[in-house]
């Protein structure tokens, strides 16, 4: 069949692109066809033959031209529905998945797939929470923890000012969310897939669609050597971005207390800020961002890999790959995190509300394992890697879906 893959970045950019690359690969070792729809981006984007049907680029962190586009296009796109039908009516898919389309592309290309076709199957992989929450994150304007956009109204994120603490980005957003609901484009979508079981419950919760949502693990670039590192070298690793969410300044307190050797891999607006929490500690070292195999020769030095998030984490790839080089994990018990992790057996789970002391505590167990007893916890998160993040799997299970997508909404509900 022809798959048309949708995302706003058709670079390299997340976890979200490193999904969209990944799916569009295995589809095509099946013997698929591929074809995408996305964004104008000279600079970034990779080569693609559909790029004559890209939208403008439009980023509130572009220039002047690219962000009056995503201002005024906030909602609905008379380019993006343009070019999208286009698209269809040349390539005539098979079968649309989308990703990231909010704002950049907008929901407006689901009335371009409806007109060309209303039976045209639609599956929409949910990489965070959007569509109940504006502020994607269920994170307010302070940083805290908040769900009370599930309820229905959108009114808390603008008193929340849940947009980057910003009163105007705030109205913008919840304008955005209410358009969608009125214009029920939610319920043009055949099968909503979520990498995490945290994820569906919540969207579920949410009551923004009547269509089927399901629970499907993303998976691994096909290149991806399943395979125990046999390297220890003692130190507790953290990579990814340096953002208040990902809770490194509970991590450093938690170094601080344990003793440990803590390397910290990564950039972000926090850099600076936790670089001083951990001046005088010499047991705490930043390495800067790493990519390829200066990130993987860290990951299988390492003795354990934590993700100490503040926030509702969906399935994130850094945890993904560290199971994939057998690597035991700690994760706070927020979101879809507690789901990777068989506390005790492939890691450690710590309640997030109690802060540096529990993770300390994770930390220092898993330093103080006998040897024997950490080479089982690591071939364990070796085997739970290959089991849940297999790609050709994962194709299984859309081509499943595929064919069973007349189905009733109850029957396609539920983890697989």
């Amino acid at each position: 069949m022809k798959v048309l893959l949708v995302n706003k970045f058709h670079y390299r950019k997340g976890g979200s692109e490193t999904y969209y690359f990944t799916l569009a690969e295995a589809l095509q070792k099946r013997g698929h066809q591929v074809v995408f729809f996305a964004m104008q981006d000279k600079e970034n984007n990779l080569p693609c033959q559909q790029e004559q049907y890209f939208v403008s680029n439009a980023s509130v962190r572009g220039g002047i031209k690219s962000k009056l586009n995503m201002v005024l296009h906030l909602t609905y796109s008379k380019e993006a529905y343009a070019n999208m039908k286009r698209l269809l009516q040349d390539e005539k898919p098979d079968l649309v998945i989308l990703n990231l389309v909010h704002k950049q592309i907008t929901l407006s290309i689901l009335d371009a797939i409806r007109e060309y076709d209303p039976r045209l199957p639609i599956f929409w992989t949910m990489h965070d929470l959007v569509a109940v929450c504006p502020s994607y994150s269920m994170r307010d304007g302070r940083g805290n923890l908040c769900e009370k956009c599930l309820q229905g109204s959108f009114r808390p994120c603008v008193e929340n000012r849940c947009i980057k603490g910003s009163l105007p980005m705030s109205i913008l957003s919840k304008y955005e969310a209410d358009f969608i609901r009125r214009k029920k484009w939610y319920d043009q979508v055949t099968l909503y897939i979520c990498p995490s079981e945290f994820y569906r419950k919540k969207l579920t919760e949410g009551k923004f669609t009547s269509r089927p949502i399901v629970t499907l693990r993303n998976p691994l670039p096909l290149e991806t050597a399943y395979a125990l590192s046999g390297k220890d070298e003692g130190y507790v690793l953290y990579f990814g971005r340096l953002s208040p969410e990902k809770g490194v300044g509970t991590l450093i307190e938690a170094a601080k207390l344990s003793g440990c050797r803590l390397v910290i891999l990564g950039t972000g607006p926090m850099e600076a800020e936790l670089k001083a929490q951990a001046r005088d500690c010499e047991n705490i070292e930043f390495k800067g961002f790493q990519t390829g195999k200066a990130l993987s020769d860290f990951v299988k030095n390492s003795r354990c890999v934590v993700l100490p998030s503040e926030w509702y984490e969906n399935g994130p790839y850094s945890a993904m790959e560290a199971m994939a080089l057998g690597k035991p994990l700690i994760v706070s018990d927020n979101g879809g995190l507690p789901e990777l992790v068989d506390d005790g057996v492939n890691g450690y789970v710590y309640p997030a509300a109690q802060g540096a002391q529990a993770l300390a505590d994770c930390i220092r167990k898993i330093t103080k394992l006998p040897q024997e007893t950490y080479r089982a916890m690591a071939a364990t998160s070796l085997e739970k890697a290959r089991d849940m993040f297999d790609a050709e799997n994962y194709v299984d299970e859309i081509e499943r879906f595929y064919r069973s997508c007349g189905i009733p909404a109850d029957s396609a509900d539920g983890i697989l």
